[in-house]
């Protein structure tokens, strides 16, 4: 294939180092813009904390800092020079004498420890041990075993060198099931039901009619088919009731109540704060959002006086871009650092004028529907920009804590022609069905004609995706006795 030359022109869109920074500053939240500020800190000595001071004040400050250190010589060679020792920077202020006291840091068993903690206290051989050790290996975040007795058994003959028939598996497993918490190491909702019932046996009628119908009629109670459980078992409705509250109050994943404690919660600080004084809604940005930043004087100093001189050797170059650059670092940084403000605060001052109605009042069926580019258009910037604004931002207003996601939602034309936000459709459905005859919810059909009462034209199948949105089920497993 032979070579050849051509002219292309093309029209590329290539961002430059500030804009970069700044869209990256602009998506993370409050938490985090504190740990990228300390990290910006310790890697750039340009930058420092505090407030700006002015030109008076810094050359009164820079007349005393002359008289102290006239005699003294600053070489920035000593900063450049990696050819140092690791010895020669190591110190050590403690005697053989002195006592090593060390905290000890407090680290949480995981599921799985904790299980095999308990099989110590079984009676088992070494075969069995190390049969049980897999089987708990196996166990999924909720305590399930979902891995076939075949393949644990295929498990052990290659990867561990142990023959143990399909009857030796099961035989173990039987005594992990027997572990705390209760229906641990089930294969299915079914046993996992069956095992905690078992161990509240004691005689007790009701624990008893529940044990028969996670046995025999599992299907029927997960259909909520309660009328035919009835009829088959010939018990009163009362008796069903309490037996079907009996097994409501087993756990459906025994591995999660163990969990709990080594969950990890993240916790929210709102980047605004909006609150209503005498009718008036005021808002601010949240202090942390605006730290006190400002470029070093010394490394200014030390730019201007390499400047002026020759650089006349390698060193004094390295040097001067060595200042040169990290003064421009820190200048970006801290335009980023405003920028960032600014942009905030002008998105969220027109989220608060385009749903003025409901920060006032805090109704939920206020909120007019609204998308990015509304936002964009009022504050005339890029609908990218407005989407790193509301991604993972907060607001506190006096009705409680929202992500700015909340307020955005899509339309919905009434009979009149009036658009209304989806969000305030979904509030109806879910006072509706809070409020709905639970021993006869109400189905898709009748609430589209619920909301067709009150004029809003809605297909069925609508109701039915804003009712799986807000998590709420069918009408059949909404039943109750």
């Amino acid at each position: 294939m032979a070579l050849r030359q051509q002219l292309i022109q093309k029209l590329e869109q290539r961002l430059s180092p500030q804009q970069i920074q700044l869209m990256k500053l602009l998506q993370v939240p409050t938490m985090e813009l504190d740990q990228r500020i300390k990290q910006e800190l310790e890697e750039n000595p340009a930058l420092e904390e505090g407030q700006e001071l002015d030109d008076d004040d810094f050359d009164a400050q820079d007349d005393d800092y002359d008289s102290d250190n006239d005699d003294e010589d600053f070489d920035i060679s000593d900063y450049l020079d990696d050819d140092i020792a690791d010895y020669k920077t190591q110190a050590n202020n403690q005697s053989k004498d002195d006592e090593e006291r060390v905290i000890p840091l407090s680290g949480e068993q995981s599921f799985q420890e904790r299980l095999t903690e308990q099989l110590h206290l079984l009676y088992l051989n070494e075969k069995q041990f190390i049969i049980a050790d897999l089987i708990i290996g196996n166990l999924d975040e909720s305590g399930y075993l979902n891995r076939a007795i075949d393949a644990i058994v295929d498990d052990l003959a290659f990867s561990m060198n142990i023959e143990a028939s399909e009857q030796e598996v099961a035989e173990v497993l039987t005594l992990v099931q027997e572990l705390e918490p209760a229906g641990v190491g089930a294969r299915n909702l079914q046993e996992c039901l069956l095992l905690q019932l078992k161990r509240k046996q004691d005689g007790d009628i009701v624990r008893f009619t529940a044990l028969k119908i996670v046995e025999q009629f599992f299907e029927e109670f997960t259909k909520k088919h309660y009328e035919r459980i009835a009829k088959k078992l010939e018990i009163e409705d009362q008796d069903l009731k309490e037996a079907i509250d009996e097994i409501l109050r087993c756990n459906p994943k025994p591995g999660g109540s163990m969990r709990e404690a080594a969950k990890n919660h993240q916790q929210i600080i709102p980047d605004f704060t909006l609150l209503e004084h005498e009718g008036r809604l005021e808002l601010s940005l949240n202090s942390r959002n605006a730290p006190d930043l400002k470029v070093n004087r010394d490394y200014e100093n030390m730019l201007r006086s390499y400047a002026e001189g020759a650089k006349s050797s390698k060193a004094d170059k390295e040097a001067f871009q060595f200042v040169k650059q990290k003064l421009d670092g820190a200048k970006w940084f801290i335009d980023a650092i405003k920028q960032r403000q600014q942009t905030l605060l002008l998105t969220m001052g027109a989220i608060l004028e385009y749903q003025e109605a409901y920060f006032l009042t805090g109704d939920e069926t206020k909120l007019k529907p609204m998308i990015l580019k509304d936002i964009a258009d009022m504050i005339e910037l890029d609908i990218s920009t407005v989407s790193r604004v509301a991604n993972s931002k907060y607001v506190q207003t006096n009705y409680g804590i929202f992500s700015l996601k909340y307020f955005f939602s899509e339309s919905l034309s009434t009979d009149s022609g009036e658009e209304v936000s989806t969000r305030e459709v979904k509030k109806i459905l879910s006072d509706a069905i809070a409020a709905e005859d639970k021993h006869n919810p109400l189905t898709d059909e009748k609430l589209m004609d619920l909301l067709k009462e009150k004029g809003y034209n809605i297909a069925r199948r609508t109701v039915a995706k804003y009712r799986e949105q807000l998590q709420i089920p069918v009408a059949r497993m909404r039943k109750e006795l």
